[in-house]
């Protein structure tokens, strides 16, 4: 019963991230003012998404104006979910 809670919790996080992932997207087209309330929204949403999406950004680059790195790191977070989620089924 534990291990389903924490098969349950893990898998969450990782959806939960990439939910971040893809509302710093969108957030990132529409425009901001400082001081707003959506601006600092998207200021911490940025904090915990940027250093992630950075290491694709390193060897992804933009096309045509086009960031293809969100997507990239989606893709990969999800097989680093399928990975984790695995082991924690092998070891609980």
């Amino acid at each position: 019963m534990l291990a389903w809670g924490i098969y349950n919790a893990v898998s969450a996080l990782f959806n939960l991230y990439e939910i971040l992932i893809v509302v710093w997207c969108i957030l990132s087209w529409i425009p901001r003012r400082p001081g707003s309330v959506l601006f600092d929204i998207a200021a911490a949403i940025d904090r915990i998404v940027s250093p992630y999406i950075n290491i694709f950004r390193r060897f992804i680059p933009a096309f045509g104006g086009i960031d293809f790195s969100p997507v990239i790191a989606i893709l990969a977070l999800s097989v680093i979910e399928m990975v984790v989620l695995r082991v924690l089924v092998f070891i609980l």
